[in-house]
Parts: C-alpha cells; sequence; structure tokens
C-alpha cells in the first residue's frame, strides 16, 4: 500500500505544477457558474421548488456542480486520455511488467488528481458562488466531512467507468468515440445540466440509478442535507455498491486486455 500512497502523492504534486492551467480552470469554472447561476435563479422563479429544490438550494447545486466538474471527471480529462495513449503506442506493455496491478496504479493516480482539483479548482468556484449569491449551506458541521467521503466515492466511481472506457481501446483502436459517448453521457445523468430529481417519471427514476448519479447528484445532495441519517447511508451503500461493480467489470476486462497486448501504432 506504500507504493500506491507514493503514486497518489506524486500525482498530487504533478497536478499541483500545472499552476496556469489551473487558474484557467477556476476561471472558466466560475464563469460558467455565474452563466448557469442566473438561469437557474430565472428557471426557480417560475418553477419554485423545482426537483425539491428551493432557490438558494438550487444555486448551491451550481457551484457544487462546478466543484465537482474536474474532480470527477465528468466531461473527461483524467487519466483516461494517458492511459488510452499508452494503450495505443505500446507503452501499456511496460505498465504491465511493472511489480504493480495496473487497475491499483491508475485508481491511486486518479485519486490524487482529484484530491488537487478538488482543493486547486473546486473550492475556490464554490467560495465564489457563496460570496456572490444567497445559496444555501450545510447547518450541521459534520456535514462537511459527510460531502467529502461522498466526493470521494464519486471519484471512485468516475474512475471505474474511465477505466473501462480506456480499456475499450485495447478492441477499438481508437477512443475518440466512446470518449465522447462517456462524457456526454456524465454530463447529462450525472446531473450536470440540471439535477436528477427535475427529470420526469421513468428518465428520472433511470437516472437516478445510473453510476453517474454518484458523481454529482449524491455528493449535492448530501451538501444540501437532503441525505441524512440512514439515508446518509443508503446514499453511501448506492455509490459503494457502483464503484465495486465498476470496479469488478474493470478486473474482468483488464484480465481479458492483458492476454491481447495490441502494439497499435508503434
Amino acid at each position: 500500500m506504500r507504493l500506491y500512497a507514493a503514486v497518489v502523492a506524486g500525482s498530487f504534486r504533478r497536478h499541483a505544477t500545472y499552476r496556469v492551467a489551473t487558474a484557467a480552470g477556476v476561471f472558466t469554472n466560475t464563469v460558467f457558474g455565474f452563466v448557469l447561476a442566473f438561469t437557474y435563479a430565472a428557471l426557480w422563479e417560475e418553477r419554485p421548488r423545482l426537483g425539491g429544490y428551493d432557490l438558494p438550494e438550487a444555486l448551491a447545486y451550481v457551484w457544487i456542480g462546478q466543484a465537482l466538474l474536474a474532480v470527477c471527471s465528468l466531461m473527461g480529462g483524467g487519466f483516461e486520455d494517458e492511459l488510452i495513449e499508452r494503450v495505443k503506442s505500446g507503452d501499456i506493455a511496460v505498465d504491465l511488467y511493472r511489480p504493480a496491478d495496473l487497475q491499483l496504479w491508475w485508481l491511486s493516480v486518479a485519486v490524487g488528481r482529484a484530491a488537487f482539483q478538488f482543493l486547486g479548482r473546486g473550492a475556490a468556484p464554490l467560495l465564489v458562488g457563496a460570496l456572490a449569491f444567497d445559496v444555501a449551506l450545510p447547518q450541521n458541521p459534520w456535514t462537511w466531512p459527510a460531502f467529502v467521503v461522498s466526493v470521494l466515492l464519486g471519484v471512485v466511481v468516475s474512475f471505474g467507468v474511465w477505466f473501462l472506457v480506456a480499456l475499450s481501446v485495447f478492441w477499438l483502436m481508437d477512443g475518440a468515440g466512446v470518449v465522447q459517448v462517456a462524457w456526454l453521457s456524465g454530463l447529462f445523468f450525472s446531473g450536470m445540466l440540471l439535477p436528477l430529481h427535475v427529470f420526469p417519471g421513468v428518465l428520472g427514476e433511470v437516472a437516478r440509478a445510473l453510476p453517474w448519479a454518484s458523481m454529482l447528484q449524491v455528493p449535492a445532495d448530501v451538501f444540501l442535507e437532503k441525505r441524512t441519517g440512514w439515508a446518509l447511508l443508503g446514499a453511501y451503500g448506492f455509490q459503494a455498491g457502483w464503484a465495486l461493480v465498476l470496479l469488478a467489470a474493470g478486473r474482468a476486462l483488464q484480465a481479458v486486455a492483458t492476454r491481447r497486448v495490441v502494439v497499435q501504432g508503434g
């Protein structure tokens, strides 16, 4: 475990060196946060309590989404880009010879990256939103650590999805198409555009049951104290269940892929 802890720390330090990119990301998330906040304000003025949220809760949801956009790789741009390139170039063969598990190695990379994104890129837009708008904040101080735990589980679920996407390149030879499908699915089914509680009927039930809900909708509900007590444990169980399913699927696909190492483009 010491090895993987070192990989987490190394990934954190690596992303901390990209100060200009981080500043640009904070600026972009903040600008889009303002656009969405004013859009939500107009929508909630016409439909108060839409999806069970009042306006301060809806505005808080906007800024939570901007904070977690990069943390949970809702639109990609995380470890999967590097892993896909290593599969395409054939460098993955070197990774398979390392005295380390491939899945755990890249999970450690993803956790280190997410930790930096949470502190370096996620906290600033959330703070700006809280200062600029009347947003709902947790009343119970224990909600903050509960939120962090939910975010961590969301990061693991995100990793599970993107690890499967990256390994698909062993067979597809080019990951552009599947990556685009994955980030579009993440953008829609995570609740980034609108809270999933707003989705009507069967669509809403399906969206809330998919893994992408673990990356934004569930952490947001924890932050807004919609999930407390046994409901909080149920939220954690939902996220942990999807994490286990996706990690097991990734483990199985990894086992098949290691028997089919194809050097692409080199």
